[in-house]
C-alpha cells in the first residue's frame, strides 16, 4: 500500500541554525522558510536527491509541535510521510485494520498542496506516520 518515503519531519528549536547545518554543513539544497498557518508551523524544505527533510518550527502559540518542543527542547524527528496513491482507499484499509487516524479521519491538504492524513502513533511502533496521496 505505501509508496516510497516522502520526507522525515524534525522539529528544531532554531529555524535559521538548523537551516545553516543543512546548507551550510551538510550541503543540502533548502527553501527559504515557508509560513504554513494553517499548520501552524513555518517549514524549511530541504531536499534530498531521494526523499526531503522538513525542518518544522513552531508559527505561533497554537502550534502543534510547540507541545512536542516543550517536551523535546532539542528538537527531533516528529514524524515520516509515506505516499500512498489513494489516501482514501489507505485509509478504509488502515481504519478497518484497527488503525487509528487522527483529527477528523478526512485527508486535509498538506504543505506540498496534496491531501493528508496522520496515523496515531501508538499503532505504528510509536511514530507519528503521515500519508500523502502522490
Amino acid at each position: 500500500m505505501i509508496g516510497k518515503l516522502n520526507h522525515v519531519a524534525i522539529v528544531v528549536p532554531d529555524l535559521e541554525k538548523a537551516t545553516a547545518l543543512y546548507r551550510d554543513t551538510l550541503g543540502a539544497t533548502v527553501s527559504a522558510p515557508v509560513d504554513q498557518p494553517a499548520h501552524g508551523v513555518t517549514v524549511v524544505f530541504v531536499e534530498l536527491p531521494n526523499t526531503k527533510i522538513e525542518l518544522l518550527y513552531p508559527l505561533g502559540d497554537a502550534s502543534p509541535v510547540g507541545k512536542f518542543l516543550a517536551s523535546n527542547p532539542s528538537g527531533g524527528i516528529h514524524h515520516v510521510c509515506y505516499e500512498v496513491p489513494d489516501i482514501l482507499a489507505a485509509r478504509d484499509k488502515l481504519k478497518a485494520e484497527g488503525a487509528r487516524v487522527l483529527g477528523d479521519g478526512e485527508p486535509r491538504i498538506g504543505a506540498h498542496d496534496k491531501p493528508v492524513l496522520f496515523l496515531h502513533p501508538k499503532d505504528f511502533l510509536g511514530t507519528l506516520v503521515e500519508l500523502e496521496q502522490a
